[in-house]
């Protein structure tokens, strides 16, 4: 798989995942403007409790390689991908992260 290949796998799943965000949490946010109630109904069940603590626990651990990363080599521009792992999600987060990543890496391997 080629670095153009790759990059638009990643990026097509990050828009799957944010327009599935966009359809099923908007509306409902929208209705009832809640954010921190919204935040809680991640946590209503084991379930959906063990989900959220993965996710949260997966930003902490994207933001530590992040932080990392642009210290040992120089990548710029992640904390946007923070940014973005918070809303719509992680998922999407982490995809441009890799995006950001893998373009600033290639350009200094050359």
């Amino acid at each position: 798989m080629n670095v153009r290949l790759f990059s638009m796998i990643v990026a097509v799943m990050a828009l799957i995942f944010t327009a599935f965000f966009f359809v099923s949490v908007v509306p409902a946010l929208l209705a009832d403007f809640d954010v921190l109630g919204a935040f809680a109904a991640g946590f209503v069940n084991p379930y959906s409790s063990g989900y959220s603590a993965d996710v949260i626990v997966c930003w902490f651990i994207l933001a530590t390689w992040i932080w990392f990363e642009k210290t040992e080599y120089r990548v710029r521009n992640g904390w946007v991908c923070l940014i973005v792992g918070v809303v719509p999600g992680v998922a999407v987060g982490f995809a441009a992260y890799l995006i950001v990543r893998q373009r600033q890496l290639s350009v200094t391997s050359r």
